[in-house]
């Protein structure tokens, strides 16, 4: 059953400020949210009226906290929040929206092309199976995907050495961080935080959980796995050859 998509409410003034050249995009993008990302069920239509604020301004402002010039894996994209936000203000990244439902991908690859975002890949699967078939990434990112000791299962290992994984979280942030303490150290992380980004623009500001990894994401065991999915990829491309 699909929902009855709504219209995209007036961008506040801090939308066309945080977008700058790419804000007609982002107003599209929100109009594609609001309207097939309704009737596809991506979205639900009570978070229309709030599409900018919780949303995409929400995403938008993590790019605060990426490094310049870096891969970037946005695990569970979903409608693609926050990879899309964040590639629309920033390009020089190089961003994969990785997510394991079909109709979510094809909504994905049609507004990454619509969008004209070059330096954004679209992949289909789950972290679990693209762990040593897609390069590892300086940062990954995701938004309310799992907890947070979950999700650092699937995305830490996907991580450069030295790499971080940034999620954006609600209110319980530091609770949580506080009870994943100890998966995290297990995975190879080295230091945590909780930072605030987009003061003056979200209100309140977006919580970002930052987990930050030594020269073994995952630690020993997902490093021996990432090498045996690697193996087999390798393998493959060479008999396909």
């Amino acid at each position: 059953m699909t929902e009855e998509a709504a219209e995209l409410p007036p961008a506040p003034k801090a939308a066309e400020e945080v977008f700058g050249e790419r804000f007609p995009e982002a107003v599209r993008y929100g109009e594609l949210l609001a309207d097939a990302g309704v009737r596809r069920g991506l979205i639900g239509p009570r978070e229309v009226p709030r599409l900018w604020e919780r949303h995409l301004l929400n995403c938008a402002v993590l790019s605060e906290v990426v490094p310049e010039g870096v891969s970037v894996c946005d695990v569970g994209s979903g409608a693609g929040l926050p990879g899309i936000p964040l590639a629309l203000v920033r390009p020089d990244l190089r961003i994969t929206l990785l997510e394991p439902l079909l109709r979510r991908t094809n909504f994905l690859q049609e507004v990454v092309e619509l969008l004209g975002l070059d330096h954004v890949t679209v992949v289909r699967g789950r972290a679990e199976e693209v762990m040593g078939k897609l390069p590892q990434v300086h940062v990954v990112t995701a938004r309310a995907v799992a907890p947070l000791d979950r999700l650092a299962g699937w995305g830490v290992p996907l991580l450069r050495p030295y790499g971080e994984m940034l999620a954006l979280k609600g209110d319980a942030a530091e609770e949580e961080l506080k009870g994943a303490r100890a998966a995290l150290s297990k995975l190879g992380v080295v230091e945590t935080s909780v930072v605030h980004v987009g003061e003056g623009v979200v209100d309140p500001p977006s919580t970002v959980v930052r987990v930050e990894v030594g020269e073994s994401p995952g630690g020993v065991r997902f490093a021996a796995k990432r090498a045996k999915a690697a193996r087999v990829s390798r393998a493959s491309r060479g008999r396909r050859r």
